[in-house]
């Protein structure tokens, strides 16, 4: 399975981390459903996981695969200093890409869902970004550190299995306490 993976990677790069993605996402929104909402499958809404595996695919995916490339380019401070070139990379990961992209997910879920997007990132922007803040830097110390560049996009995705179902928690619920207290317990 992945030696099929990387003959995929190394033959289309972009759609296979598009793809990959498409499919985690839609997994962690089932995720949420079924073991944190505990909706049963007769109460799945399977409309909320395409919207969950299309941002994936079709937002997440490309640009987390385009965002690498970009980092490992451009972000680094010569082979004397790989420590400062990870910390630099986490730091424009977490200062730059996550609070746009919680931002962009926020509000692509509120327009394909036929909601306000400002109602939608006053009540929930905050919550995604404070939680991102207690794991992504580490999660990111860990892949720029060990982690190959055709293969960062996947350990992310493998992460944003658990990452996507509080995303996908937190898009659906009104009140955003329980959903910091729900964090706490899926992290």
């Amino acid at each position: 399975m992945l030696a099929w993976y990387q003959a995929r990677l190394a033959a289309r790069p972009l759609l296979t981390q598009s793809i990959t993605t498409s499919i985690l996402f839609g997994i962690g929104d089932i995720t949420a459903q079924q073991l944190v909402e505990r909706r049963g499958l007769a109460n799945h809404d399977l409309a909320r996981t395409a919207r969950m595996a299309g941002y994936g695919g079709l937002v997440f995916g490309p640009a987390a695969t385009t965002w690498f490339r970009l980092l490992s380019k451009h972000v680094h401070f010569g082979p004397s200093s790989p420590n400062k070139t990870i910390l630099a990379r986490v730091a424009c990961d977490q200062g730059l890409f996550a609070p746009t992209f919680i931002g962009i997910f926020l509000s692509s879920m509120a327009i394909l869902e036929g909601g306000s997007v400002s109602e939608k990132l006053s009540t929930s922007y905050w919550p995604a970004l404070s939680t991102n803040y207690l794991i992504w830097p580490f999660v990111q110390l860990v892949n720029f550190k060990f982690v190959p560049l055709q293969h960062r996009v996947l350990f992310v995705n493998v992460i944003s299995i658990g990452w996507n179902c509080y995303l996908s928690f937190l898009n659906s619920s009104a009140g955003t306490e329980s959903v910091q207290e729900e964090a706490v317990k899926l992290a």
